[in-house]
């Protein structure tokens, strides 16, 4: 019998099925899409999520960066902290995913085309897209099919406006060697390198309006790529999901399947691998159940300083802020680039 049947190939999907096959595991993906998968992403790997990947033996090309700068969206003010434990990585979703994809085929892991829609367990197994299995691994992205199905989904929370996700990339060199976040009244743009001759810009903002009309709130920003080629643009969300526990039974839940707040401190990724191999963990010893705790230890961190981030963010009168206290205090703002490197 199977022992992990995964929903999703993406990220954390592949990198389940990495963590279970060298742990002796069989590991099934069921994805519809073909490989490489792409979506509305930042793209920057933090320090963490490198190593991570590169315990697991998969190779990602892209561009090293060294830290995070934070900068005034109109005047230009900054703030930045660089990285003390190595670079994090630039690397195009498309070449994650492509680079996970081949790993996981090295290791011997199944994909087979298919979508998971309805959930069948009992005491002793797990049935999903025509197969059997001992667990089920809900790992199929931010409105996870299988967490709805199953009626795990949390409630939205009361008076918190929906933030939203947009991505293009631009052919331009990239210049500088940090992830630089620009700062709005109500929004900010992530820039990150990708490659020698290009660069990613994510907007998030809980205002829904065309990249162009977006990208124009940062006029710093906004007259550097003023000339440059861009690509179509990507979108996604509303980027907060709630998950009311991350093990129903034999099926449990990994990567944005689990829970998402935001994508405001880039942690999305290394978490979502670092989740992968407990999940892995904790079914090999025969304590599925034991995963619920571990992930709320690992994601704790980026919980409390990603939803404090963005009450800050929402509150008129401290958003206008931020990046002026960064500035003055770079010290604690070094200390917290490391705290999520």
């Amino acid at each position: 019998m199977i022992d992990l049947l995964i929903a999703g190939g993406g990220p954390a999907g592949l990198a389940t099925a990495i963590h279970g096959a060298l742990a002796g595991l069989e590991a099934v993906v069921v994805e519809p899409r073909p490989t490489p998968i792409d979506k509305a992403c930042g793209e920057g790997l933090m320090p963490g999520g490198v190593r991570r990947l590169r315990e697991l033996g998969v190779a990602v090309t892209g561009q090293p960066f060294h830290g995070i700068r934070y900068l005034d969206g109109v005047s230009g003010r900054h703030a930045e902290g660089r990285f003390r434990s190595g670079p994090g990585l630039g690397a195009r979703r498309t070449a994650l995913q492509a680079a996970l994809a081949e790993r996981a085929a090295q290791l011997g892991v199944r994909v087979l085309p298919g979508r998971v829609d309805q959930v069948r367990q009992d005491v002793d197994r797990v049935g999903a897209a025509g197969l059997t299995a001992r667990y089920l691994v809900a790992a199929d992205g931010l409105h996870s099919p299988v967490r709805r199905g199953l009626g795990l989904s949390a409630p939205a929370a009361p008076r918190r406006p929906a933030r939203y996700g947009l991505r293009r990339h631009y052919a331009v060199e990239p210049w500088s060697d940090l992830v630089e976040v620009h700062w709005s009244a109500r929004s900010e743009a992530y820039v990150t390198p990708l490659a020698p001759d290009r660069i990613g810009v994510a907007v998030l903002t809980s205002d829904q309006a065309p990249f162009d009309v977006q990208l124009a709130r940062f006029p710093v920003l906004s007259k550097r790529l003023a000339a440059a080629a861009g690509t179509p643009v990507r979108g996604a969300g509303p980027l907060r999901q709630g998950a009311r526990v991350r093990v129903a039974g034999r099926v449990l839940f990994v990567g944005d399947a689990a829970g998402y707040v935001d994508a405001l401190t880039g942690e999305g990724l290394t978490l979502a691998v670092t989740a992968a191999g407990e999940l892995v963990r904790c079914v090999r010893a025969g304590r599925p159940q034991a995963y619920e705790q571990a992930w709320r230890d690992l994601s704790r961190s980026y919980r409390t300083l990603t939803a404090s981030l963005l009450w800050a963010r929402h509150q008129p009168r401290l958003a206008p802020r931020i990046v002026p206290l960064a500035a003055r205090l770079p010290r604690m703002f070094t200390g917290a680039v490391n705290l999520l490197a």
